[in-house]
């Protein structure tokens, strides 16, 4: 395997020490657009090669969904000769991601400011980390789920009168990749004039707080605890979803000019016209009575009939499908948001561009293997590759001890 050649990022290289899934998500999106992936694992290998079912030839899909166009190589960090490996390869790498505990590169003698920065001075070291390094949370571990809890994403997540919920996604784990992603590609841009490299930071705690629009933003101006509205807005009117004869649809309103459409289309204009649904304000200050019109109209309709209805008309609106029906759509398709390599299939590249749209180079690969290949590239001779192999310092094979 060698460099991808296309993408936006082609000639960037990134060293990739980082597991789980907001690190991956991040140098994922880097290797789609055509960075070269080093993907440094630990000799028990990224714990979600384990997290399934389902398993392909021993890895789980969720490894498998954010690990492609990446080369594998496993070293032992805690041990001396594996960090001189690493400072090896790092020599001629544009980036470093790792979401190690805050102070273990600085134990292991590879601190950014004490090390890697004078050695490396064009490097840009991104760290992604659940609260960053100080503060009362400093250096904690976080995970998705207690960071959707402590920035207050669960509190706005849910029906009103049921308990906080955690979003079926582990959105700040993914919004903390993108965040790392945009925060490399501006040191990226700033090193172009400057020629030096710097240290970006990307939090799970953080990434979710900045998730918190309109909530934050409402309860900043006003001072009145957000709740949870269910699937409404709670700014806008109708914003929700509701049943129809075959199914639930979500319906969008998002002006006066949009909800007289709508009325039109649902045989109903002189809702439009009532005094109590006249502005989005109206509307949302009278938003029971509102749904209650809005129920009973819809009851009787084919929603997705209905929902293409709207969109044709400017209205947003689109029925409720699951993941399967989705996967399967024909937007979907035309889109190319499913991508397939022989039995490799994942989710497309979201960021569309015109000359180097980036793309599936190669697929997720299994564990160490391109250790040998990577080591020697790095100017190792087989028989020292041999040695480290030997000795626990690099690892073509998982330890399962």
């Amino acid at each position: 395997m060698t460099a991808q050649p296309f993408g936006a990022l082609a000639g960037i290289r990134v060293i990739d020490l980082s597991r789980v899934l907001a690190g991956p998500y991040c140098t994922q999106v880097l290797g789609d657009h055509g960075a070269e992936v080093i993907k440094i694992e630990p000799p028990q290998g990224d714990e979600t090669r384990g997290w399934g079912p389902p398993f392909r030839d021993g890895d789980a899909s969720y490894f498998i969904g954010v690990n492609r166009n990446k080369r594998v190589v496993s070293l032992d960090l805690a041990h001396p000769k594996g960090r001189e490996v690493l400072l090896r390869l790092l020599e001629d790498a544009d980036v470093l991601v790792e979401n190690f505990k805050t102070g273990t590169l600085e134990k292991w003698r590879l601190g950014y400011e004490s090390v890697l920065a004078p050695r490396f001075p064009g490097l840009i070291h991104c760290r992604v980390s659940g609260f960053g390094a100080d503060g009362p949370f400093g250096g904690k571990v976080g995970y998705d789920a207690v960071a959707q809890a402590m920035s207050g994403l669960m509190s706005i997540n849910g029906l009103p009168e049921g308990d906080p919920l955690r979003l079926g996604t582990p959105v700040a784990d993914l919004a903390t990749g993108l965040n790392a992603t945009i925060g490399i590609l501006l040191a990226l841009i700033e090193r172009g004039r400057s020629g030096k490299g710097q240290f970006v930071e990307a939090t799970l705690y953080d990434s979710g707080i900045a998730l918190l629009h309109p909530h934050l933003a409402n309860f900043l101006m006003s001072g009145k605890t957000p709740g949870r509205t269910g699937n409404a807005h709670p700014n806008i009117a109708p914003y929700d979803c509701f049943e129809t004869a075959n199914g639930a649809i979500f319906l969008g309103v998002g002006n006066d000019r949009q909800f007289a459409r709508f009325c039109d289309k649902i045989g109903a204009p002189v809702l439009a016209a009532d005094p109590r649904f006249l502005t989005n304000g109206d509307r949302s200050r009278n938003r029971v009575p509102l749904r209650a019109e809005l129920e009973a109209l819809l009851a009787k309709v084919d929603g997705r009939a209905f929902a293409d209805e709207l969109l044709n008309e400017g209205v947003p609106c689109g029925p409720v499908l699951n993941i399967p029906e989705v996967a399967a759509h024909p937007h979907t398709l035309h889109r190319e948001m499913i991508v397939e390599s022989g039995e490799y299939r994942g989710f497309g590249v979201p960021v569309k561009l015109s000359r180097t749209p980036g793309g599936v180079a190669s697929t997720p690969r299994p564990f160490g293997a391109d250790t040998r290949e990577l080591l020697a590239a790095a100017g190792y001779d087989p028989g020292t590759v041999d040695t480290l192999i030997d000795e626990g310092i690099a690892f073509d094979r998982r330890k399962t001890d």
